[in-house]
């Protein structure tokens, strides 16, 4: 195992990849990969899909497609785990563990579990214990840098007073993870004007047709009031420089529609090679098999070795 830092991010298989998900990570993915400083984990987060997705057809397909989303936006298996954490019996292995010394209180703090009760959901299990689950994905393996949003950091905090807690009943076991705010992440703004969200079904697939992503521009909603569509602009200047755009945009000051038809033009050859590498990828049937399979067998080296350090620290080994 190398002596780099861990830089480990996850993400659910719970839809199709849009171009929010790309400019919103996977971009940034990517680029860790090429800068070298860290060795990167990337995760399919399938059991806490669970909470979304329960169909085994479809969670299996879902991240099918996951993987090669990865794969066609340059993620490499020869230099990234990329791996799923089903595959990782230590990951539920830990959260059990961590769930013992974790009060209810301390859990009904967490968004998720006080969104839900605020909308007066029934709470699953899954849901209110996915903080714990959480923490065992990162404190595994000795995560330094975590990528988030801002609003994410409560994931990081728990995750970070677990290993504290840990420590003093066990002994030092874990290292405390850090944030990561990527910086200049771009909020993709969706078609109605919310941020792109597949909850919100406001998405443009980032793997989409020509077709497609025409039907989704022409559905961007504009405000009249303007000159410049702002939900168009907003999407338009993640492929084109603001300088680049300024022209056109005076240019075609109040023709929203010319302005949809060029974002439609810009957005099909930004997606083209992307959706080419994702097609060919697709024609081969042991890419995703294999990059499983070799994902599965790394991070499983570096889960088992921290998990015999936590038996060895409660006592069960």
């Amino acid at each position: 195992m190398s002596d780099k830092p861990i830089l480990l991010s996850g993400i659910k298989p719970t839809g199709t990849p849009h171009i929010g998900n790309y400019f919103g990570a996977m971009k940034q993915f990517v680029e860790f990969q090429t800068i070298g400083t860290h060795d990167c984990y990337f995760m399919i987060a399938d059991y806490h899909a669970l909470n979304f997705i329960q169909s085994a057809g479809e969670m299996r397909e879902l991240t099918r497609e996951l993987i090669l989303s990865y794969l066609a936006v340059g993620l490499n298996p020869e230099k990234v785990v990329l791996f799923k954490q089903s595959d990782v019996p230590a990951h539920t292995e830990l959260a059990w563990i961590f769930d013992t010394i974790t009060t209810m209180p301390y859990l009904m703090r967490a968004h998720a579990y006080k969104d839900a009760e605020a909308k007066g959901k029934e709470v699953s299990v899954g849901t209110f214990n996915y903080p714990m689950l959480m923490a065992a994905d990162i404190l595994l393996y000795d995560a330094a840098k975590v990528p988030v949003g801002q609003d994410q950091k409560q994931h990081i905090e728990y995750a970070r007073d677990t290993a504290e807690k840990f420590n003093r009943t066990f002994g030092e076991t874990f290292a405390l993870p850090e944030e990561y705010i990527m910086p200049d992440v771009a909020i993709v703004p969706g078609t109605d004007g919310q941020k792109m969200s597949k909850s919100y079904g406001n998405t443009i697939p980032l793997f989409a047709s020509r077709l497609e992503i025409e039907e989704a521009v022409m559905s961007i909603v504009t405000d009249s009031s303007g000159d410049r569509p702002e939900n168009v602009y907003g999407i338009h200047k993640l492929v084109k420089s603001e300088r680049e755009l300024d022209s056109l945009y005076e240019e075609h000051a109040g023709k929203y529609k010319a302005l949809k038809e060029a974002l439609v033009e810009d957005l099909d050859a930004f997606i083209a090679p992307m959706r080419d590498r994702f097609h060919e990828l697709s024609l081969d049937p042991e890419i995703v098999t294999e990059t499983l399979r070799r994902g599965a067998e790394q991070a499983n080296e570096r889960a088992n070795a921290k998990m015999e350090l936590v038996r060895r620290a409660v006592g069960v080994a």
